[in-house]
C-alpha cells in the first residue's frame, strides 16, 4: 500500500509543469534560456546545445537564479554556466515542491562560422529518479549557411532507458545583422506525436549597442520578456515569466563575466585609458608548434595584434619588449611599418631594448620613446653579407668541384669553387648592402632627428654604445627596466594606463555581428627550399593551391614566398598552380626576406608582386655543380665498384659517406658530358626567362637584360619591373581585399595555410647529424647537388641574404 501511495504521489507531481512544479521536458530543464539556444549569445554556453561552444571566441561565465514567485532574493533555482572555445561545464539546480535536482553538463564543441557541432555528457544528483532525470548523451549541430539564417538540431539520448528527445531550432535575421532576430524552436520526445510537441517562438531586438530586448511565446500561451545589458566583458540581465493566464509567474536574473560583447558604454568613454604590452622574446617566425612552443612568436599574430591595437579606441599606447628577440631584417621592417600606421591613428609607441643590434635598433627607432636597460648596450656595426669559401677545404679532403656557371651573377656555387667573391658577386652584394644600410639610415634619421652625416659618424666612429653613451648620443630616451614600464608610461603619457592583453582587443575579442561565413582571403606559405617533399613541399603545395582555386568561399589569395629556390621542377609545379589560380581569383605574391631564383620562379605568375625594400628578389638564372672524388676515397680507405650497361651509367657512382648520407662520384664529367650539361642549363635558363616574360608582361630580351642570375633588393626590383609595389604582408592583404571587390570595412576571415608546424615537436626522428650541421646551408647545397646529379638548380644559398643566427 505504501509503494502504491508513493507511485501515485510521484505521478501527480510529474503531471504538473508550472514553475516550482515538476516537469522534465526541454523547456523546463532550460528555463533560463531567453531565446532558442542558437539565436542569441551562444545560448547557455553548451548546456542546451553543445555546438554553441564552437562559436565562442573567449571564455565566459554566467550565473543565473530565478525567484520563488516574485521574491528576487530566493535562490532555490540557480545555474552556473561556463564556456570557453570548444569546452563547457555547467551545473544547474532546480526545486520542485519538496524535491530538488542538480543537473551537470560537460560539453565539447567545434566548427567554423557556418557549421558547428558538439557533444555533451549530462548527469544529475538529488531526487533525479523521482523527477525523471537520467544520464544523457547530447549531440548538437548549428548551421549558418547565410548571414540571415541559423538552423540548429539537438539530440538528447538517455544512457539508462529508451527515452530520447530531439530539438529543432530556427533563427532568422531579416536585416542581416544582430539588430533584429526572429526565432522558433520545438522539442519532440520519443512516442510523442508531432502535433503534441511543445514549441516556442519570439524575437530579439538590439535596441542600441549593449542592450537587447527579448520576447518569447510558448504553445501553452505562457510568455517571457527579457532584457540584457552588456558592459563589454561583463553584463547583467533579467527575464519576466507570465503563465498561460498572462499572470506574473516569476523572475530570473543573471550576471555575466568574460567574453567580450558590444557595450552599452561607447568605447570613447574609455578612450586612451589602456595600453598593450607586446613581449617579442624569442624567434619571430611564420609558424610555430601548437603546443609547448613558447620560444616562437608568430609573425602574422604580431602584425594582426598591432593592427587591432591601432583600431581600438581604448588604447593610448603600445609597448614592445625587444629583449632577446631574434628576427629577420625584413620582418622587423614590416612590424615597424605597422607601428607607423598605429602612430598615425594617434597611438604612442614605446620600445624597451637591452642588447640591441642593427636590426632590433632599426625596429626600435620607430618608437616615440626608446628605453634601454641601465646596463644594456647597442651595437651598430653596420651591415655585411659574409661568405665562407671551401675550395681549399675540398682540396685538402681530396674532393674536386666543377662549377657549372654560365651567367655572370649566378654565384651560389662560388663557395665551393673559389677562395673569394667574383667581381660580379661582389658588385651585387655591395649594391644590396648599400640599399639595406640606407634604408635603415633614412628610417632612423627621420625617427631620431639625426642627419645622415651624424648617423654615419655613429656607425663608423663609435659603433658600440653602453647605456650612458647611447643616452648621450640620442639613440635612446631613458634608462630603465621593462619591469618599470608602468612608471615610464605614466610619466610619458601624464597619467597611469591599465594594461590590456592582445586577446582582449576589440578586433580579437568581439563576436561577429553577422551569421554565416565571411569572405575569406587565404594566406598560403611557400617557405624554404624549392623541393618536392621538403621546404615548400611542392607536391603538397600544388594540391593546396588547386583546392583554394576551386573554393568559392576564398575570394583572393596572398602567396607569401620566403624561399631561396632549389629544384626547378618543384618551382614550376607550384608556379603553374599559381598561374591557374590567378585566372579565377586575385593572387597577390608577398615576398619575404628572400624570393630569389626558384623563389622568384614561384612568384612570377601572381597578379601583383609585393616585396619589402630589403627583400632579396630576382636572381633569374640557373646553376649546377659536380662534387667528385679527387683522392678522398684513398685517404679514408674507401673504394667502390660497379657493373654497368650504358656509356654514362657510371656517372655518379662512387663511395657513400656514412652519417653524411652523401654519395661522392668517383669521377668528373667528360668534356662531352659537360657539353650536354651546359646545353641543359641554357635550355632551362631560356625556359625561366620566357616564363618570367609571360608572368611580368615583358619581352624575353627585357628579362635577359636584368637576369644573368643578378639578385636585387625589393627597391631595385621595383625599378626594373620585377616587383609591383613595396610593402609587407599586410599591404598584400589590403590589395587582395581591394582586387577581390571587398569593401574596406567588410568583415573578412584570413585563412593561413599552413598556420602551424604541427601539434608539438616531439623529436620523433633522430637526425643523422647534429641539427645545426644538418641544417647548414653549404651542406644542404652539396646534398641537393648530390641528389639532383647533372640537373640545373635555380637557387641561392644563405650568405646571399640575411638570416637569423
Amino acid at each position: 500500500m505504501k509503494k502504491l501511495s508513493t507511485a501515485i504521489f510521484v505521478a501527480l507531481l510529474l503531471a504538473t509543469s508550472a514553475n516550482g512544479e515538476i516537469s522534465s521536458n526541454y523547456y523546463s530543464r532550460n528555463d533560463f534560456l531567453m531565446t532558442s539556444a542558437g539565436s542569441f549569445q551562444e545560448g547557455l554556453l553548451g548546456f542546451s546545445n553543445p555546438a554553441n561552444l564552437g562559436f565562442l571566441k573567449s571564455a565566459e561565465s554566467r550565473f543565473y537564479w530565478s525567484s520563488d514567485g516574485v521574491d528576487a532574493s530566493s535562490f532555490g533555482n540557480w545555474g552556473y554556466f561556463f564556456g570557453a572555445p570548444h569546452l563547457g561545464f555547467s551545473v544547474q539546480r532546480q526545486e520542485f515542491n519538496n524535491l530538488h535536482v542538480t543537473d551537470y553538463r560537460l560539453s565539447l564543441g567545434f566548427g567554423s562560422e557556418i557549421h558547428a557541432t558538439g557533444i555533451a555528457y549530462g548527469w544529475s544528483s538529488g531526487d533525479n529518479e523521482l523527477i525523471g532525470r537520467e544520464k544523457i548523451l547530447s549531440l548538437g549541430s548549428i548551421m549558418r549557411p547565410f548571414d540571415f539564417l541559423s538552423f540548429g538540431l539537438v539530440g538528447n539520448f538517455s544512457l539508462q532507458s529508451r527515452w530520447d528527445e530531439g530539438i529543432a531550432e530556427l533563427g532568422i535575421r531579416p536585416l542581416r545583422s544582430s539588430r533584429l532576430t526572429l526565432f522558433a524552436d520545438a522539442a519532440l520526445e520519443r512516442g510523442m506525436k508531432i502535433k503534441d510537441a511543445p514549441w516556442s517562438l519570439g524575437t530579439v531586438v538590439e535596441i542600441v549597442d549593449g542592450i537587447n530586448l527579448t520576447g518569447r511565446y510558448f504553445d501553452s500561451d505562457a510568455f517571457t520578456i527579457g532584457l540584457s545589458i552588456d558592459f563589454g566583458s561583463g553584463g547583467i540581465g533579467s527575464q519576466t515569466y507570465y503563465n498561460k493566464n498572462s499572470n506574473l509567474s516569476h523572475y530570473s536574473y543573471y550576471l555575466r563575466a568574460g567574453g567580450m560583447r558590444p557595450s552599452i558604454f561607447p568605447p570613447r568613454l574609455e578612450k586612451g585609458k589602456r595600453y598593450l604590452p607586446l613581449d617579442m622574446k624569442g624567434r619571430v617566425d611564420y609558424q610555430k608548434y601548437v603546443l609547448f612552443d613558447k620560444k616562437t612568436q608568430r609573425f602574422m599574430d604580431i602584425l594582426e595584434d598591432i593592427q587591432a591595437a591601432a583600431d581600438d579606441p581604448r588604447l593610448a599606447l603600445i609597448a614592445l619588449n625587444l629583449s632577446d628577440m631574434k628576427i629577420l631584417p625584413e620582418h622587423a621592417w614590416e612590424i615597424r611599418e605597422e607601428l607607423k600606421k598605429a602612430q598615425r591613428t594617434g597611438k604612442k609607441i614605446i620600445v624597451f631594448i637591452d642588447n640591441a643590434d642593427m636590426t632590433s635598433y632599426h625596429l626600435a627607432s620607430v618608437a616615440d620613446k626608446i628605453i634601454l636597460d641601465p646596463v644594456g648596450s647597442i651595437a651598430l656595426f653596420g651591415y655585411n653579407l659574409n661568405r665562407t669559401f671551401f675550395k681549399g677545404t675540398l682540396e685538402k679532403l681530396g674532393l674536386g668541384f666543377d662549377e657549372w656557371r654560365f651567367f655572370k651573377y649566378k654565384s651560389a656555387a662560388e663557395v665551393l669553387s673559389r677562395d673569394k667573391m667574383s667581381d660580379a658577386d661582389f658588385e651585387q652584394r655591395q649594391d644590396y648592402v648599400d640599399e639595406w644600410y640606407e634604408l635603415m639610415r633614412d628610417d632612423v634619421c627621420k625617427s631620431r632627428s639625426l642627419t645622415p652625416a651624424q648617423f654615419d659618424e655613429l656607425i663608423d666612429n663609435q659603433a658600440y654604445f653602453m647605456a650612458e653613451g647611447a643616452l648621450e648620443a640620442g639613440l635612446v630616451d631613458t634608462l630603465a627596466r621593462w619591469s618599470d614600464k608602468d612608471k615610464i608610461i605614466g610619466r610619458f603619457i601624464g597619467k597611469s594606463l591599465r594594461r590590456i592583453d592582445a586577446g582582449q582587443l576589440m578586433a580579437n575579442a568581439l563576436p561577429s555581428r553577422k551569421w554565416g561565413e565571411k569572405p575569406q582571403i587565404a594566406v598560403i606559405y611557400g617557405l624554404g627550399e624549392c623541393a618536392m617533399d621538403t621546404g615548400i613541399r611542392a607536391r603538397w603545395l600544388e594540391r593546396v593551391i588547386n583546392s583554394v582555386s576551386q573554393n568559392s568561399s576564398i575570394k583572393a589569395v596572398v602567396f607569401r614566398v620566403d624561399s631561396p629556390g632549389g629544384d626547378g621542377m618543384a618551382s614550376d609545379l607550384v608556379a603553374e598552380a599559381i598561374k591557374k589560380c590567378a585566372r579565377v581569383k586575385p593572387v597577390i605574391v608577398s615576398q619575404g626576406q628572400v624570393a630569389g631564383s626558384g623563389g622568384y620562379w614561384i612568384s612570377m605568375y601572381g597578379n601583383k608582386i609585393i616585396a619589402g625594400p630589403n627583400s632579396i628578389t630576382g636572381s633569374i638564372g640557373v646553376i649546377g655543380g659536380w662534387l667528385y672524388d679527387k683522392g678522398l676515397g684513398e685517404k679514408v680507405g674507401m673504394t667502390s665498384d660497379y657493373v654497368k650497361r650504358g656509356e654514362h651509367a657510371d656517372l655518379g657512382v662512387g663511395i657513400r659517406l656514412p652519417l653524411l648520407g652523401l654519395t661522392v662520384p668517383a669521377r668528373n664529367l667528360t668534356p662531352e658530358e659537360r657539353t650536354i650539361v651546359e646545353k641543359l642549363i641554357m635550355e632551362n635558363y631560356d625556359v625561366f626567362v620566357n616564363k618570367v616574360a609571360v608572368g611580368r608582361n615583358m619581352k624575353p630580351d627585357e628579362v635577359r637584360k636584368i637576369a644573368e642570375g643578378h639578385f636585387y633588393s625589393g627597391i631595385d626590383g621595383k625599378k626594373i619591373g620585377l616587383v609591383d609595389e613595396i610593402g609587407g604582408l599586410m599591404t598584400a592583404l589590403t590589395i587582395a581585399r581591394t582586387d577581390a571587390g571587398l569593401k574596406p570595412d567588410e568583415e573578412i576571415e584570413i585563412v593561413e595555410i599552413p598556420k602551424y608546424k604541427g601539434l608539438f615537436d616531439i623529436g620523433s626522428r633522430m637526425p643523422s647529424l647534429p641539427v645545426k650541421f644538418e641544417n647548414d646551408p653549404v651542406y644542404q647545397y652539396i646534398k641537393m647537388c648530390s641528389e639532383h646529379r647533372g640537373r640545373p638548380l635555380p637557387m641561392l644559398i644563405p650568405g646571399t641574404y640575411p638570416t637569423i643566427e
